[in-house]
């Protein structure tokens, strides 16, 4: 891995690429290319696929999914029946980790839970606090299958009270949904599962097709036609945010374990060749072990390739002069996941400002935010962390602010309302409150 050991130029190398700045690999051209029998950009392909599902619902899903995926169907919903099947190809053991998975999920976000004030007749305002009405789950499928990303964003809605959580995920080459993905949808309380995938998925959330619902809010993870799709629909709906490949800092000091730091490094790295793998430690020591350990372990990885790319290209190790620098350079880097492992970690929690998740100590490794823990996976990328979080229960409830005020209240709060309305050169609004209050003297 490449070492850094001046502060301005580790902060130079930590600099963030937006989305639209991703440099679009080779095969992903060519791949739109015979797709759509032109050269497009992610983008206008984004757009076109978005406009047809928007404009011919079912057909357009066919469509896309025929030419993208490659898989013809006859109908995108999964049937009660097929879910029930997929526990008969799950493994017990597996099925019962998602179980403990899915009770920490839910045990975490209850606690989230915040609730309507009413007091009307002391305060005269308060808040109703409703759920959104129906949220859809994006999960990345296909040849892959990925159960905890169902678990870490449809329980939460759950337990925000959303009435309908339904999930889109890519079929299979056999036009089915690998079985891990279908018991996941089931242990979190899905309501309906649809087996299509891409940015076609993303527009039959927001708009709606003849088999597909839309939403009032989309969640989940995906590639880059994915995440552009998101973007675009915005607005129509809401959406949880705008991932891009997800990242990881680990700030270690000497006492740290370099076996450990460069396992937790290379278990990012090995999720995709864009995704970011970063320590920043005060030990030179440290910095040269973890650079050795990670060459000795990668050769034992399925993903060695994916892996080493990610680091040659993304990941660094950075050298500061202490432990506070080290934390002001992961701050301003603004991770997704940031892994202290140091002496007395938790003493430096409320150091952090910006981070989706921080994991204090040996420990507590991602691996088991990304599984277990409780607080969901689904945290904020690209530097976003700055002014975001990480997908919660409050992401699917609304509040209605409530105005319930006396006579007395509009005697007090009348003349001062009525002669900012005044200056701002709202008549109407002025009046509405002279109004009212000429009516109370009488």
């Amino acid at each position: 891995m490449k070492i850094i050991y001046d502060f301005e130029q580790a902060k130079d190398a930590l600099k963030r690429v937006g989305i639209d700045s991703i440099e679009v690999p080779v095969a992903i051209k060519r791949r739109i290319k015979e797709t759509f029998g032109e050269e497009l950009t992610p983008e206008q392909v984004v757009r076109r696929i978005v406009a047809d599902v928007r404009d011919k619902g079912d057909e357009a899903l066919f469509d896309y999914t025929r030419r993208i995926d490659g898989v013809s169907l006859d109908s995108v919903e999964v049937l009660e029946s097929e879910i029930q099947r997929a526990y008969d190809e799950v493994e017990p053991e597996l099925v019962d980790a998602l179980n403990v998975a899915a009770e920490r999920v839910r045990a975490f976000h209850r606690l989230q839970l915040r609730h309507s004030f009413k007091d009307f007749m002391e305060d005269g305002v308060g808040q109703i606090v409703n759920p959104i009405e129906s949220a859809g789950v994006y999960a990345p499928g296909g040849t892959a299958s990925y159960p905890s990303t169902v678990l870490m964003t449809a329980i939460p809605a759950r337990v925000a009270g959303v009435d309908q959580v339904i999930v889109t995920t890519p079929p299979r080459k056999d036009g089915t949904i690998h079985p891990l993905t279908l018991v996941a949808a089931d242990i979190a309380g899905v309501d309906r599962v649809f087996r299509v995938g891409g940015a076609q998925a993303v527009a039959a959330l927001a708009f709606g097709t003849e088999s597909i619902p839309c939403v009032d809010k989309i969640c989940g993870p995906g590639n880059l036609f994915v995440t552009l799709a998101k973007k675009m629909v915005y607005g129509d709906v809401d959406i949880d945010g705008i991932f891009g490949p997800t990242e990881t800092v680990v700030v270690a000091d000497d006492s740290a374990s370099a076996e450990l730091c460069a396992i937790d490094l290379l278990a990012q790295a090995e999720h995709d060749v864009l995704s970011a793998a970063i320590l920043i430690t005060t030990s030179v020591e440290l910095a040269k072990a973890v650079d050795k350990e990670v060459e000795r372990q990668l050769a034992g990885l399925d993903r060695a390739d994916i892996a080493r790319c990610s680091l040659d290209d993304r990941g660094c190790i950075v050298i500061v002069d202490d432990v506070e620098q080290a934390i002001g350079l992961a701050n301003l880097y603004a991770p997704e996941h940031m892994s202290l492992i140091m002496r007395d970690a938790s003493s430096h929690i409320e150091s952090i400002r910006n981070a989706g998740g921080i994991f204090i100590g040996e420990s507590s490794p991602e691996v088991l935010g990304d599984y277990n823990a409780g607080p969901s996976h689904v945290m904020p990328t690209g530097g976003s962390a700055r002014f975001s979080s990480p997908l919660n229960v409050n992401d699917f409830l609304k509040i209605s602010s409530v105005v319930a005020l006396s006579d007395v209240d509009m005697e007090a709060l009348g003349p001062a309302a009525a002669a900012i309305a005044r200056v701002e050169g709202l008549t109407a609004h002025a009046l509405a409150a002279e109004l009212r209050l000429e009516k109370g003297r009488e």
